[in-house]
């Protein structure tokens, strides 16, 4: 990483995303923010909606133009809701861009898959061909060099960790996953609604989107790639009162006589020498807290012989590891650095 910064714009930075990106690129060795990005708010000082970050970015925020951003910037960041990186990226990337997209725009490889559940129209799919599903800890080698990074969704991240090393190893039966995931209110982006309000979620848990939620087919899709056959999974999400945070519970026929330590070990040697999966010891289960303000993702097992089940526990804080911490990572292997650098930070306790 020696010699001249890597210049890099966050295109929503004034939603939760674009300003974790802020937070952990601030002090990156590699990296300069040079710009900083909203279509609703350009014009006006990042701090009107973040005063934390006063006296620490000074600039104000940019308009979204693809040809001024280039002339500024080598990458940039795309923290937008579906539906607006499809018609952006292009932009960007005809402007001499390399672009890590955090929407859910280019996950999908199936454009008529995409738009059943999104209900948007899908990009172009020589596009969807070319971006990379940036799951650093599966696919880092092809995110190496890549031009445009897909970033994987923060229950997809939290559910795939979990469940990859155990389904390719053929140690448990693809036909048979559930998946209980249950998210902080921060997933849900900073715009107001009833769902988020806090008197609807203040003591109160609740499941959403039974059975429709938009990251299904990204899950399955990988699953998918992984097993060598269709794999459909029953997939359930709930908002708890907490602002961070996945728990992702995994439940899976077991396809033979397979024991918490022997998923220790296979866990273990899948993501050696990948810093920011953790596996825990037998008998010993994470919690979000663990994870809070990390990259990290702390996974954990019980295997039932009674049942012939294992259950598998994976946790990640959902704006870290789930949207900006796993897009800097990406951004790292992309340009042939450390993976770690600018995230090695232990998670925030209590």
């Amino acid at each position: 990483m020696n010699g001249e910064k890597v210049k890099v714009a966050i295109v929503g930075s004034t939603g939760y995303g674009g300003v974790e990106l802020i937070r952990f690129l601030w002090g990156h060795p590699a990296v300069e923010i040079v710009s900083v990005i909203s279509a609703s708010s350009a014009g006006a000082p990042i701090t009107e909606g973040f005063p934390h970050l006063s006296d620490i970015i000074v600039q104000s925020l940019d308009a979204v133009e693809p040809e001024e951003i280039a002339a500024k910037a080598d990458v940039v960041f795309t923290a937008t809701p579906s539906g607006v990186s499809g018609k952006l990226v292009p932009e960007l990337l005809k402007a001499g861009l390399k672009v890590i997209d955090l929407s859910g725009d280019f996950r999908i490889k199936d454009g008529d898959v995409y738009e059943t559940w999104y209900k948007h129209e899908a990009p172009d799919s020589q596009l969807l061909d070319r971006a990379v599903y940036g799951l650093s800890e599966v696919y880092g080698d092809e995110v190496r060099g890549a031009g445009l990074i897909s970033n994987p969704g923060c229950y997809p991240t939290a559910t795939l960790l979990g469940l990859i090393p155990a389904l390719s190893a053929g140690w448990i039966d693809p036909g048979s996953i559930i998946i209980d995931a249950k998210s902080g209110v921060s997933g849900s982006g900073r715009g107001t609604s009833l769902t988020t309000h806090y008197a609807e979620i203040n003591e109160n848990l609740k499941a959403y989107k039974v059975n429709k939620h938009q990251h299904i087919p990204e899950i399955e899709q990988v699953l998918s790639q992984v097993a060598g056959e269709p794999v459909t999974v029953t997939f359930t999400t709930h908002l708890t009162p907490m602002t961070r945070g996945i728990m992702s519970t995994m439940y899976a026929g077991l396809k033979g006589a397979y024991t918490e330590e022997d998923l220790i070990q296979l866990y273990r040697q899948f993501y050696k020498g990948r810093s920011f999966v953790r596996i825990r010891e037998n008998g010993i289960w994470p919690a979000t807290k663990e994870v809070f303000g990390s990259n990290y993702c702390d996974i954990g097992f019980a295997a039932d012989r009674r049942t012939g089940r294992l259950t598998i526990i994976s946790v990640i804080d959902n704006m870290v590891k789930g949207a900006a911490g796993q897009a800097i990572q990406n951004l790292n292997l992309m340009m042939g650095w450390d993976e770690t650098a600018g995230l090695n930070y232990i998670p925030v306790y209590p």
